[in-house]
Order: structure tokens, then C-alpha cells, then sequence
């Protein structure tokens, strides 16, 4: 396991820590052949019964292993394992697909000595194409988890479909004197609009939390950060953050009253932020990513509105790609983001450089501006001096690789 020594009240970020670093918890994957060459198939396992809590997509159209999760979640609170297939999403499948989630399920648990109920099914891939169990049944009973950052690693392959790289991320901190960890492993790179996108997140952690306070925590968590990223507006059907807790740093159970709460809370929501923010820059075709900052907003709801309203704007998307410090398209995306402001004390920045202050043009450099357009993380800065709330929100540029890779996605 990766070094992870804490000081009370701090967190760090762990060398080589992803999902099997918090205890009790081990991952894998491997190519089961429903890909040509990548690895589409993987597992993580847990010793214990774990605290599960998950958010999913808000399309009313929704993945047959969503229904399947939301059911093994239902009977106890707790899951032991999850199987996840990249390749086909198993979406608009009817009931040959609910039969294939369930048959998922139950050789998960066959394999590895389990009750159906303690495995959830997740899936990710081309929508109304049947998932091909022929090879996903042979290639669950040839899965071997480990403890391992290879194994982990292993895992974030297997679950990409688009995607140009794997995201994992870790954090250490102390809770009562006992170090816990989170971990996380995402996949994700387009037909992204939370709530959700077709983005899969799995988050592990080795605090003691019941079930019902770590869905409080985790709710609460996604609407500011998986829920504030955007690549191009669509939101998929397959979509969902899964979190688990194994309890094995063996503090006393978090909740609402404990008095690290708001720092576990603080924790979780670093993890879940790194994997939004890795998501975003690997946005199909995208070269930089975008971060928007808005605070002077009423309510920190109203910020991250208009925060995401002006990520999303293909406009500006396509502005950062041409590296052109069009401000204009800013405050037409804050104006019509149904937030109500007041037109005239709206301050815009590009980076360090004043662009807009109290709703009138300043005098800025171009070339600066440009230049930091060009660098590989874009700032933008709202004030819009009605309020004491902040949001953010991240987003990528929109490319002319983003038409090719999508054009021909199943070609």
C-alpha cells in the first residue's frame, strides 16, 4: 500500500492510491474479447459487507444495470462487489437486457462466494446493442482482484470506452486518530451533462459510515462536482457514482453529529472534484480544460447554474479552442442561464486579466489574454456582486477532433 501518514485535521493525496487502497477492498480487469484489443471487463471486490450509496443518471431513460444496482442497494444498504462491462451499455435492451444484468449479477456472485444481493451491475458502451455474455460470463470466472495499484489500474482500463486515459485518484486523512482512505477510479470523455453523464464513477473508503449518512454525504457531494462538469450536453442513460465503505479504519461511525463530519465530508468531496475535473479535461477531442468560477451569487445554487451555463456554451467552448478572449459570450450565457441578476454590477475575468468590471468593458491586453487561453487549464472568474455565494463548474474545448471521434464512434 502506498505511503499515508496523516496529521489530525489534514489530508494528502496518495502516490499510486486508487480504489484497492482503502482496506478491505481489492480490483481488477481484464479483456474478455468484446473489444478488439482493450481490456472491457472488471471487478472490485470487497472483504466485508459494505456501506453502498449511489447517485444515477436523471434520464428517464435508464440502463437495465441501474435497476439491478438500485435493487441490490435496496435490500440492506450494503454491496460486497460490483461488475462493470465497457462495450455494450446494455440500454433500450428490454427484458433480454434485465436478464442479462441479473445473469451478470449472479455469476459475480457464484464466482466469488457471494449472495446476488451483494453485487451490483454496471455497464458502459454503444446504447441497443445486446451485451455479448458468451464472452462477459467466461471472462467474470477469470477475474482475480487484488490489493494492488496494477490491479486497480487494471480496473480503470477496463471500464473506458472513449476515454484517451484512465482516472484514479486517492486521499488520506485521520478521523478519531485512525487514518481512513478514499479512493476513486471514473471513466468518462463524452455525452456529458450531469445529471449524470455517461460518466461511471466508482469511490471506496475504509471509514465506518452507515449506509443512509454516506448517501447524505454522497448526494450532497455530486451536485458540486460531478453534477458541475459538461463536455457536450447530453446526458446518458447508463450513468452512476458508486460509493463504498468498507469500515475497516475502524473509527467511530461517521454521521451529521460527529465532530469530523464536515471534514470527511471535505475529504470526500476532494476525491469526487479530482475525478469530475479528470473527466472534463478528457473530454472527447479537448485540449484544455475549463474551470468557471462564480461567486457574488445569491445562493451557492444560482452560482453553480450560471457557472455551468457558461462551461457548457458551445461558444465559449469554441472561443478557448481558438484562444480568442471573447467576453461577450460570457455574460450572453449569464444572461440567459434563468438565474435573475442584475445586469449592471457584473465583474468577468479571464484568467488574472479584468476583462468586464461593473458590467463595463475595461482595457486588458489581448496577447495576455490569449496567452493564458493557449495554456492547458483555462480560468474564467464571474462576480456578479449580488451575494455572498460561490460555485464552480468545469468544462473542456470544443474541438474539430470532438465531430471526428464522435462521427464515426461506431465505425
Amino acid at each position: 500500500m502506498a505511503s499515508s501518514t496523516t496529521t489530525s485535521g489534514q489530508m494528502h493525496r496518495v502516490t499510486d492510491g486508487s480504489v484497492h487502497t482503502p482496506l478491505g477492498f481489492k480490483a481488477t480487469g481484464l479483456h474478455a474479447k468484446v473489444k478488439r484489443k482493450r481490456k472491457d471487463l472488471g471487478v472490485i471486490v470487497c472483504d466485508v459487507p459494505a456501506s453502498a450509496a449511489a447517485v444515477y443518471t436523471l434520464n428517464q431513460i435508464q440502463a437495465a444495470p441501474l435497476d439491478v444496482t438500485r435493487e441490490s442497494i435496496a435490500e440492506g444498504g450494503t454491496l460486497r462487489a460490483v461488475i462493470v462491462n465497457s462495450g455494450q451499455a446494455n440500454a433500450v435492451m428490454g427484458k433480454v437486457g434485465v436478464a442479462d444484468a441479473y445473469e451478470m449479477r449472479d455469476k459475480t456472485a457464484k464466482t466469488f462466494g457471494l449472495d446476488p444481493r451483494d453485487v451490483a451491475v454496471s455497464s458502459t458502451g454503444t446504447i441497443g446493442e445486446r451485451v455479448q455474455m458468451e464472452k462477459i460470463l467466461p471472462g467474470i470466472e477469470a477475474l482475480q482482484p487484488e490489493a494492488t495499484a496494477a490491479s486497480s489500474n487494471a480496473f480503470a482500463e477496463s471500464i473506458l470506452t472513449t476515454d484517451t486515459c484512465t482516472k484514479e485518484t486517492c486521499y488520506a486523512t485521520e478521523i478519531d486518530g485512525k487514518t481512513i482512505h478514499i479512493g476513486g477510479v471514473a471513466k468518462g470523455s463524452g455525452m456529458i451533462h450531469p445529471n449524470m453523464a455517461t460518466m461511471l464513477s466508482f469511490v471506496t473508503t475504509d471509514a465506518a459510515i452507515a449506509p443512509e449518512h454516506l448517501q447524505q454525504a454522497l448526494s450532497e457531494i455530486t451536485d458540486r462536482t460531478y453534477n458541475r462538469i459538461t463536455i457536450d450536453g447530453d446526458t446518458s442513460t447508463n450513468d452512476m457514482v458508486l460509493t463504498l465503505a468498507s469500515g475497516k479504519a475502524e473509527n467511530k461511525p461517521l454521521h451529521p453529529g460527529h465532530p469530523d463530519w464536515a471534514h470527511f465530508i471535505q475529504t470526500l468531496e476532494c476525491v469526487c472534484e479530482a475525478q469530475s475535473k479528470q473527466i472534463a479535461r478528457d473530454g472527447e477531442g479537448a485540449t484544455k480544460l475549463v474551470e468557471v468560477n462564480v461567486k457574488g451569487a445569491p445562493t451557492a445554487e444560482d452560482a453553480g447554474k450560471i457557472s455551468k451555463q457558461i462551461v457548457g456554451s458551445d461558444l465559449l467552448k469554441t472561443a478557448v479552442f481558438g484562444t480568442d478572449g471573447n467576453w461577450g459570450r460570457i455574460i450572453c450565457a449569464i444572461g440567459y442561464s434563468g438565474v435573475t441578476i442584475d445586469p449592471e454590477t457584473i465583474d468577468i475575468a479571464i484568467g488574472p486579466h479584468l476583462t468586464l468590471s461593473q458590467s463595463e468593458p475595461v482595457d486588458f491586453s489581448e496577447e495576455a489574454v490569449t496567452a493564458h487561453l493557449e495554456q492547458d487549464e483555462v480560468f474564467i472568474e464571474v462576480d456578479l456582486h449580488i451575494g455572498d455565494s460561490s460555485g464552480k463548474a468545469w468544462g473542456c474545448d470544443l474541438t474539430y477532433d470532438y465531430v471526428r471521434i464522435n462521427a464515426g464512434y461506431r465505425t
